[in-house]
């Protein structure tokens, strides 16, 4: 590839991230839509007032949690930057991913724009990337394992294939995390791919990637869990193993933001005599603190960062005119 191309490439991968925002927002927007203004509203003011800001907390946390992918991936690269800059870039990601679908390209072209201006390599990002993607999935090992003990047996349906299918995806990912743990713990070759080699991270960095992953799954179920528990009676564990099928299988379907597979498992799943109405609106509420809200926040971070990159670019030329 010739310089002038690869210059080509890299602008177009670096405004690819404003390109994903937008369509994250059009993406929320097409799952708000679908409710009016009044079930929005009844949905929002017949939930506890304290109960949205605990709800906001826990989102909060969950970013947190979210922007910590970013730290344990410069940690496997070797690269160290300030904590606001891979919380800024974490969150951003994130925030977009989680509207737009497919992690690695809508939320890994923001992180390439961000990280390249902080002086990383691209196969560094792209590494980083890949190592944040086995976060999530070994992540997603241990919470099926998790969400299957949890979980009420009805939740799976009554015939014995389903049973099957739902038993047969425990035991995939409890090998799957098993071997990704035994692979940290004896396999020491790199692996190739290309110009990239990588390293399987050590066993301790392998239990932080399931920490970390875990941590944003229970910080998003408590979002969920807030709004809902003043209508509906359900211990805490039974609705853990709930959300934790009904996100993860949402996550895998690649709709963004899980729309309609998650909410048709959770309806699936929770008991029957729970009020649907209310559940509804206990949903909205959900999309609403953990999808709506960062995307807006990280919406005018982006404008804010952009605009004070072009400022202070500004300044400079203005500083060597003078001279």
């Amino acid at each position: 590839m010739s310089v002038k191309a690869k210059r080509i490439f890299k602008k177009a991968v670096s405004w690819a991230g404003l390109f994903f925002f937008i369509i994250a927002a059009i993406m929320l927007y097409h799952q708000l839509s679908k409710y009016s203004l009044t079930d929005i509203k009844n949905a929002l003011f017949s939930i506890p007032l304290h109960n949205l800001v605990f709800s906001c907390i826990a989102s909060f946390f969950g970013y947190v949690a979210l922007s910590s992918y970013d730290f344990l991936a410069l940690k496997y690269v070797k690269k160290s930057l300030s904590a606001w800059k891979w919380i800024f870039a974490g969150f951003i990601g994130f925030s977009i991913s989680n509207n737009a679908g497919h992690a690695i390209v809508s939320g890994g072209t923001v992180r390439y724009r961000l990280y390249t201006r902080w002086r990383l390599k691209a196969f560094e990002i792209i590494k980083m990337v890949t190592f944040s993607g086995f976060t999530y999935l070994v992540a997603c090992f241990f919470l099926i394992i998790v969400g299957y003990v949890l979980t009420p047996s009805h939740a799976f349906g009554n015939s014995s294939m389903s049973h099957m299918t739902t038993t047969i995806v425990m035991v995939v990912s409890l090998i799957g995390l098993l071997g990704y743990f035994g692979l940290s713990l004896f396999y020491k070759k790199a692996i190739r791919i290309k110009d990239l080699s990588f390293k399987m991270p050590s066993f301790k960095m392998a239990l932080a990637q399931v920490f970390i992953g875990g941590a944003d799954i229970l910080a998003a179920s408590l979002v969920l869990y807030f709004v809902l528990i003043p209508f509906v009676d359900i211990p805490f564990d039974v609705f853990m193993g709930v959300f934790i099928i009904a996100q993860v299988l949402g996550v895998f379907s690649q709709v963004p933001g899980g729309l309609g597979v998650f909410e048709g498992l959770f309806l699936a799943i929770l008991p029957s005599e729970a009020s649907v109405a209310h559940i509804f609106g206990a949903l909205i509420a959900y999309r609403i603190i953990y999808y709506l809200l960062p995307l807006l926040v990280s919406g005018v971070a982006i404008v804010v960062y952009e605009g004070l990159l072009r400022y202070r670019r500004y300044k400079i030329d203005q500083e060597l005119d003078a001279r």
